[in-house]
């Protein structure tokens, strides 16, 4: 993977407080990023005329063996899934700018790649979806142009967050 060798440059006196710090970070960067997707899903849906998508949902149903009793039960659970999965990948791009010394696009790309790829693993193997071989050329585009809308906005208001820190070093 890019930049998986910078990993190793992490300065040994990294302090839990600076690891702290870029979690708290990122976990409101994963907010701001899921709000984004969010918008970004919803007009899409309204477009395309289709419903919500219950699939992560279904996917932590199965690994947290939840079920949720009728419809209202549904959605909240797939909203609350949907909101705590992109608030807490937000801590993983905190970790990567951190370890890697990355900001800005590479570190977006790298998070991206990250949170898109836990994805087609996951979802398979929890039957929630099929492979995203599967799924279409269009679809793949879909779900990867909203999994890109979140990494940059997360990665958009990680950076803004970290501007005063990076200023004092």
């Amino acid at each position: 993977m890019p930049g998986c060798g910078q990993w190793a440059r992490m300065r040994p006196t990294t302090t839990l407080a600076e690891v702290a710090s870029a979690v708290g970070r990122g976990l409101l960067a994963g907010a701001a990023g899921t709000a984004a997707m969010t918008v970004s899903s919803t007009l899409e849906a309204k477009l395309r005329e289709r419903g919500s998508s219950t699939t992560p949902a279904d996917a932590a149903e199965t690994v947290l063996g939840v079920r949720p009793r009728g419809e209202q039960d549904e959605e909240r659970f797939s909203n609350l899934v949907h909101w705590g999965y992109g608030t807490l990948w937000g801590a993983a791009r905190g970790l990567i700018g951190l370890g890697s010394g990355t900001r800005g696009l590479r570190a977006g790309a790298l998070h991206l790649l990250s949170v898109w790829g836990a994805e087609q693993v996951v979802l398979p193997a929890t039957g929630a979806s099929p492979p995203g071989w599967k799924w279409g050329a269009r679809e793949v585009a879909v779900d990867l142009l909203h999994h890109t809308v979140y990494a940059a906005a997360t990665g958009a208001a990680y950076d803004l967050l970290a501007r005063g820190d990076r200023r004092r070093r």
